[in-house]
């Protein structure tokens, strides 16, 4: 708990059992967590059986391999029934350093944002955490071209660190979105869409060979889904499209507590 507000960390598992033990350790090190969610998303190695061999954890299992935002689905859905007041969303990889979760919490807790980033961009951490050069370079590109048609001004969109309050959770229609990487970022533009906003920090990333990464391929699939997002939200702005992700009526979002 902190400030009343029941806390619950979701982890979108694939293939992770090299990393889990370390990030789970870090995250109870915290001490505000009530609750662990993990999915795991058909994995072939032993990330199932660690996770449930490790306290407090609820480990749920997706049979075969549904994709990255099919995950997430689950993870969100779960962490609401558990009656989570925030969602933190931490990748089981160790890539993000779970000791930003009191900062995250706190920034949604104390009413500041609904939404929290870890970002890897501020404080000038991506390279010098390892992100490979060309990786940098689309980063920069897709989120200057994200902030111009989504009216924004984060310092990327690409981050898998995300905390989200209770709210937003039960506002998005998250099953109008990609079951795919390109999820997380059709996620940020619903929270923008429907006047919520987004708060960063700056968080410290790693790069290492277990540490979860997508291939060239894929990551142009998704840089292309990324820009189809914004386009769309722009078009919707301005009323020539609707969709079930954009909806022609955006209901404002209640003051937070």
């Amino acid at each position: 708990m902190y400030r009343g507000k029941k806390v619950v960390v979701v982890m979108p598992a694939y293939n992770a059992a090299r990393t889990l033990p370390r990030t789970y350790a870090e995250v109870r090190e915290q001490g505000l967590v009530d609750t662990i969610i993990l999915v795991d998303d058909g994995s072939r190695d032993e990330t199932v059986q660690i996770a449930r061999g490790l306290e407090g954890v609820e480990v749920h299992v997706h049979e075969r391999n549904r994709g990255y935002g099919a995950n997430q689905k689950t993870c969100y859905r779960l962490a609401l029934e558990a009656g989570a007041d925030i969602v933190v969303m931490i990748h089981p990889d160790y890539q993000y350093t779970p000791k930003l979760l009191p900062a995250m919490v706190s920034m949604i807790a104390n009413g500041l944002h609904p939404c929290v980033l870890g970002s890897r961009i501020l404080g000038g951490y991506a390279l010098r955490g390892g992100m490979p050069l060309w990786k940098y370079v689309a980063n920069r590109f897709l989120t200057f071209v994200e902030n111009l048609l989504l009216g924004a001004k984060l310092s990327e969109y690409h981050t898998g660190y995300r905390a989200f309050s209770r709210e937003i959770l039960q506002t998005l229609n998250l099953e109008a979105n990609s079951d795919d990487f390109v999820f997380d970022n059709q996620m940020l533009a619903q929270i923008l869409w429907h006047g919520f906003t987004i708060g960063e920090v700056s968080c410290p990333t790693r790069y290492f060979p277990e540490a979860s990464s997508i291939n060239l391929r894929r990551s142009i699939r998704y840089g292309l889904g990324c820009l189809a997002t914004a386009l769309s939200f722009r078009l919707a702005r301005w009323g020539w499209i609707s969709s079930k992700r954009f909806p022609r009526r955006r209901p404002s979002p209640s003051p937070q507590p």
